[in-house]
C-alpha cells in the first residue's frame, strides 16, 4: 500500500508532464506552422533559394523570419522520438525508483520547456548547457553507464550568447552517431575555451566517426536529412555572424567526430545592432557531468 501511494502521484505528474508536452506542441505547430508538417520540412531551405539569397543584400526581416524558420525545423525534430523514449525511460524507473523518476520528470519539464520555447534567437551559454545537463540525464536514464558525457567549461564564457539550440543538437548528434553499435556505449566531450575574443566550444565524440566529404555535403545540404540538427546549427551561426562563422568538423571513418564553432565575446545582436553584449561575471569551472 505505501507503495502504490508512492507510485500513484507520480503516474498522475507523469501523465500531467506527457499532456502539457503534446499541447505545447500542437500549440507550437499550429500557432508558428499552420501548414502542418510539411510546412515543417519546407522550413529546412533548399540550397537553391539560399544560394539566391546570398547573392542579393538581405533585408533584416528577411533574415529574422529565415532563422525563425530554422529554429521551427529544429524544434520539429526535438519532439517525437525523444518524448517517446524519455517517457519509456521514466516509466521504467518508476517500480524500481520512485524517487529517481520524480527527478526525471523534473528534468524532462526543463529540458522541453526550454526547447519549445516560441521567444527569442539567442540564449547563454549557461543556459544551453543546463538544457544539455537535462538532455544527458534523461539520456543516462535509458543507457546508465554506457553513455559518459565530460564537461570542460571555462567560466568566463558561461554568459556568452550564442543561438538558441546551438550546442545541444550537437551533443545529440555525438550521442546518436557516437555511441559503438557493437558495445552500444560512448563518451562525449563538451569544450568551452575562452580565448579573449570569442568563445570557442567544441563537441567532440569516440565513435565510428564518417567520411570528411559526406561531412562536407551535410553542411552544403546535399545529404538529405543526414545530420540535420548539424546543418541547421552550421546556417545559423553564418546567418548570425558571417559565412566565416560556420561549423568546423573534423572526422574520419574509425576516428570519432570533432564539431566546433567560434562564437564572439562581445557582438551585437544583427537585428538589435544598438544593444551590445557583455558577458556575465566568471563561475567556478565545471569538469564532468
Amino acid at each position: 500500500m505505501d507503495f502504490l501511494a508512492e507510485l500513484g502521484p507520480l503516474v498522475l505528474a507523469l501523465a500531467l508532464v506527457a499532456g502539457v508536452v503534446l499541447a505545447a506542441v500542437l500549440l507550437y505547430r499550429t500557432h508558428d506552422d499552420d501548414a502542418g508538417e510539411a510546412s515543417a520540412r519546407e522550413a529546412v531551405i533548399s540550397p537553391e533559394v539560399r544560394a539566391q539569397l546570398s547573392q542579393a543584400p538581405v533585408e533584416a526581416e528577411l533574415r529574422r523570419q529565415l532563422v525563425e524558420a530554422e529554429l521551427r525545423s529544429l524544434r520539429a525534430q526535438i519532439s517525437p522520438h525523444f518524448i517517446y523514449n524519455s517517457l519509456n525511460a521514466i516509466a521504467a524507473t518508476i517500480p524500481t525508483d520512485p524517487v529517481r523518476a520524480r527527478e526525471l520528470v523534473l528534468d524532462f519539464a526543463d529540458f522541453t520547456r526550454y526547447s519549445l520555447r516560441a521567444e527569442g534567437e539567442f540564449t547563454t551559454l549557461r543556459e544551453e548547457l543546463a538544457a544539455v545537463e537535462s538532455y544527458v540525464l534523461l539520456e543516462k536514464a535509458r543507457f546508465g553507464d554506457r553513455i559518459q558525457v565530460r564537461l570542460q567549461i571555462a567560466p568566463e564564457v558561461l554568459g556568452v550568447r550564442i543561438p538558441f539550440l546551438a550546442v545541444q543538437p550537437l551533443v545529440e548528434n555525438a550521442v546518436r552517431h557516437g555511441m559503438d553499435s557493437d558495445t552500444g556505449s560512448g563518451t562525449v566531450w563538451l569544450r568551452a575555451a575562452d580565448t579573449a575574443t570569442h568563445a570557442e566550444i567544441s563537441v567532440e565524440d569516440d565513435g565510428h566517426g564518417a567520411d570528411p566529404q559526406v561531412m562536407h555535403q551535410v553542411l552544403h545540404g546535399e545529404a538529405g536529412n543526414a545530420h540535420i540538427g548539424v546543418r541547421n546549427v552550421d546556417l545559423r551561426l553564418r546567418q548570425a555572424y558571417g559565412a566565416a562563422a560556420g561549423l568546423m568538423v573534423e572526422t574520419a571513418p574509425g576516428a570519432g567526430m570533432k564539431v566546433s564553432m567560434r562564437v564572439p565575446k562581445f557582438q551585437p545582436d544583427p537585428f538589435q545592432p544598438d544593444q551590445p553584449h557583455q558577458p556575465d561575471q566568471p563561475h567556478q569551472h565545471q569538469e564532468e557531468s
